[in-house]
């Protein structure tokens, strides 16, 4: 029997998108597109997933970038693959060495917080695994954007000007400069509208796609980075990038209510989202839009978020195995702190042993879940000069304290915030979904769950609905559009309830869901940005 939510009645902001041949859904319609004309090119939904990210870092660098990270989930002759593309510190840093320099916390912006980066060796490992075009067709859309230019789009601008502001404010030393010179050329940050275009860019695509990504960790631009990061006193050297391979890794999955919810295992922040399914699936919720309802969801988030904060690190280096995080015997203690009012998370002891997202799907049945990220927008804030290359900032999340579970080490990645989601029902794919956005992307996937499984709202509904976001604490961050009786019988319960200017803080997300039936695709995709669904 098909599920509830490929045939609920329909009432949304945008209309769910159907398709046959194949669906491409991310943030920018652009980069759908050069997904979509990989599938019309007799590419599969892999193709189309590694040209549509490759276009994200030219038309939505507010978000990622050819220097930032990435992480796949690929469902393919039945089987569901994971690849983590996130790099280790570099070899050469250290704690002492990070304090040395005066710091007492891992910088946010410049050369220190950068990790090697990964989201190209993620586009060739995804191509030579699982592709059907040649590497270089794959990416030539991405080249074509950045060569002859792109108008900007609404989100993207806003985000865009509110970087240039930012930045011209915070960024004053030499090591910045290159960010202005691509992103501002001439001290002109683009309008919404305006064309931009970065020959830099183009280059660098043309170079990675001509060597399979070898030029970027072993080659010229390996060179070029490390020169430039050690120039002002960054670690990331040639070595460290020469030494990097993504990892394919075996999911890490839960059972809700029938369905499997499977996410990317640690260094991944995915764990958080199965855990809180586990502690909300003991209760029964008979409808969505009550106080009941949002009240346990924020509880169960909160006390599984701050477990994974304290837990969640380098995979080779967790204190606590992740199925005893995913045993019931923890979803039951941890649900067992859930009462009528809210309450101040505390962790769970245990025995010691900036982001863009897209959903691909095709005719042939393969389909991708797909992030990547440079971290708090433009990442690190230092870009290559002349290759378009910005560097993410993925070390800030490091701590300097020797004890932490997230402590710095040399070669260890560490705790990541990028999170793909997959959804399959007895042996069978459903389909991808995501919600990017920092620490919102556990709890985006927890309400997208939710509203699919326990309340059959379709894909675009899903994604509709008025979202919430755990800050610390009792402190609840919720948008503007959340109902504002809800918002009284939630403080009513303890929650602090603080109501968002916009909703630019609750993430972005995208689902494709398959017809088990019939294989007909259907879509959501985001509409809190310039989200779209290419589909034929």
């Amino acid at each position: 029997m098909k599920p509830d939510f490929l045939y609920h009645p329909y009432s949304s902001t945008r209309n769910t998108v159907f398709a046959k041949n194949g669906m491409v859904a991310t943030s920018q319609p652009l980069a759908a597109q050069a997904g979509l004309e990989m599938l019309q090119k007799g590419g599969n939904a892999i193709d189309a997933a590694i040209a549509t990210a490759a276009a994200l870092t030219v038309v939505e660098p507010t978000s990622n970038g050819i220097g930032g990270d990435a992480f796949a989930l690929v469902w393919t002759n039945g089987t569901l693959h994971g690849l983590n593309a996130s790099g280790p510190a570099p070899q050469s840093i250290s704690i002492d060495s990070v304090k040395a320099m005066g710091y007492e916390n891992m910088p946010t912006h410049g050369v220190i917080p950068i990790t090697v980066p990964g989201a190209p060796s993620a586009w060739a490992a995804l191509s030579e695994k699982f592709g059907e075009l040649p590497f270089t067709e794959v990416l030539a859309p991405a080249i074509r954007y950045a060569e002859e230019g792109y108008p900007l789009t609404p989100t993207l601008g806003k985000y865009w000007k509110m970087a240039y502001h930012r930045f011209t404010e915070m960024f004053q030393e030499e090591v910045f400069q290159p960010w202005f010179d691509t992103f501002a050329p001439n001290h002109k940050v683009p309008e919404i509208g305006d064309v931009w275009k970065s020959q830099g860019h183009a280059d660098t695509l043309k170079e990675i796609a001509k060597t399979r990504a070898e030029s970027f960790y072993r080659g010229n631009l390996a060179a070029n980075i490390s020169d430039h990061v050690q120039k002002f006193g960054g670690f990331l050297s040639k070595e460290d990038l020469a030494s990097y391979y993504p990892e394919w890794v075996e999911p890490i999955s839960t059972n809700y209510r029938g369905y499997d919810v499977w996410e990317i295992p640690p260094n991944g922040q995915g764990l958080i989202a199965l855990m809180a399914l586990n502690i909300v699936g003991g209760f029964q919720f008979s409808e969505k839009d009550c106080v009941d309802t949002y009240h346990k969801q924020m509880e169960a988030m909160k006390l599984a978020f701050t477990d994974g904060k304290v837990y969640i690190t380098d995979g080779n280096e967790m204190a606590a195995e992740v199925k005893d995080l995913l045993s019931e015997e923890y979803a039951q203690k941890r649900r067992a702190f859930i009462q009528d009012e809210a309450i101040f998370p505390k962790p769970s002891e245990f025995t010691k042993s900036g982001t863009v997202y897209l959903a691909a799907a095709d005719r042939y049945g393969n389909m991708v879940s797909y992030i990547q990220s440079n971290y708090m927008g433009f990442g690190s804030g230092v870009v290559i000069p002349g290759t378009g290359i910005a560097l993410q900032n993925r070390g800030h999340d490091f701590s300097l304290d020797p004890t932490h579970a997230n402590a710095l080490k040399p070669g260890k990645k560490t705790y990541h915030t990028i999170i793909p989601g997959f959804l399959t029902k007895d042996g069978q794919a459903v389909g991808p979904f995501g919600v990017m956005g920092g620490y919102m992307q556990p709890q985006g996937h927890l309400q997208v769950i939710m509203n699919t499984i326990d309340f059959h709202l379709h894909p675009q509904q899903a994604l509709d609905a008025p979202r919430w976001q755990w800050i610390e604490g009792k402190k609840i961050l919720v948008e503007p559009s959340f109902p504002n009786h809800l918002v009284q019988a939630l403080i009513r319960k303890g929650h602090q309830i603080e109501i968002a200017n916009d909703s630019g803080h609750f993430g972005r997300g995208q689902i494709i869901w398959r017809n088990p039936d019939t294989g007909v695709l259907m879509g959501g995709t985001e509409s809190r940005t310039d989200g779209t669904i290419a589909a034929w």
